[in-house]
């Protein structure tokens, strides 16, 4: 049994995210992401102004006259929320730490992929593959999805993103809209990003907090990294110091867009000092608006 205050917050993400889902997000989730592809259907006799590259000669052979085969689009989606539970999405300083965020994430999409008839699944992972939920769909299923992401406990620390993307693509045997959601802290994964990119629609989920880009003015700083353990000192009493911090981040978020852009997967950024679905909404009209061209 889960204890009441984390049934409590479980229950305030599902009203929150439904609400979302049906006031801001109606349509726009079905927009911008495709089916598989065609199905089969079934085959008909040939009728003026159909398409001679559908004609299908065995049928035709067999009864004399020329028949078609016809397809419909395969409209159901699979989707899969890759979440980083490495010991730095415990980090937030805003009231919020990113595997929160990550939890109304999962809700938002878990919700939007019910309401369109899809299926959807959880990887949990750290330095390794750590919890693998099928997907499915329903309501009961959605909510166990948010709760394994709010509550699982990991056994690793770090974070390894080409562990879990080899996972996916042992595990899933058709095209998934695939969301990697992480603070992307590390550098070992531009091979794996572009591999996965080719067999699944990728979207990178970046989760951000306030202090990873900017430091307060402040004194001496005894910091622990939370994955590692290493302990180390920070001088934000110095402006210079703050100045270099800053332009860090500047520079690795840069990069990090740089990378995904030359892998062709889509980027959203979440903070976590900000309403998480805004990001989101804004990626669905951005991204609508690129098929359309």
């Amino acid at each position: 049994m889960l204890p009441p205050e984390l049934l409590r917050q479980i229950r305030r993400i599902e009203v929150r995210t439904r609400r979302t889902v049906n006031d801001l997000l109606a349509g726009q989730y079905e927009s911008v992401f495709r089916g598989a592809g065609l199905a089969f259907d079934e085959v008909r006799e040939y009728q003026p102004g159909d398409e001679v590259r559908t004609i299908d000669w065995n049928v035709t052979a067999r009864t004399g006259h020329p028949y078609v085969k016809r397809y419909r689009e395969e409209r159901e989606q699979t989707v899969i929320l890759a979440v980083d539970a490495s010991a730095s999405q415990a980090f937030g300083t805003t009231g919020r730490r990113k595997n929160e965020v990550a939890a109304e994430l999962t809700a938002l999409v878990a919700f939007s992929a019910m309401k369109n008839n899809d299926k959807v699944g959880v990887l949990l992972f750290t330095d390794r593959v750590e919890h693998f939920v099928p997907v499915a769909k329903g309501t009961a299923h959605a909510l166990r999805l948010i709760r394994d992401v709010l509550c699982f406990t990991p056994r690793g620390r770090g974070t390894s993103i080409p562990a879990a993307l080899a996972y996916l693509r042992r595990v899933t045997h058709r095209r998934a809209v695939v969301f990697l959601v992480s603070d992307f802290i590390g550098s070992d994964y531009a091979r794996s990003l572009r591999t996965s990119a080719r067999g699944h629609d990728l979207v990178a989920v970046r989760l951000v907090d306030p202090r990873e880009q900017r430091l307060p003015r402040g004194t001496l700083v005894e910091l622990e990294d939370a994955e590692t353990g290493d302990r180390f000192t920070m001088d934000t009493g110095s402006a210079a110091y703050r100045a270099a911090y800053a332009r860090a981040a500047e520079t690795r978020a840069e990069q990090f867009e740089q990378l995904c852009r030359a892998a062709g997967v889509d980027t959203v950024e979440i903070r976590t000092d900000a309403p998480f679905a805004d990001p989101l909404i804004r990626f669905f009209r951005r991204r609508a608006r690129r098929l359309r061209r």
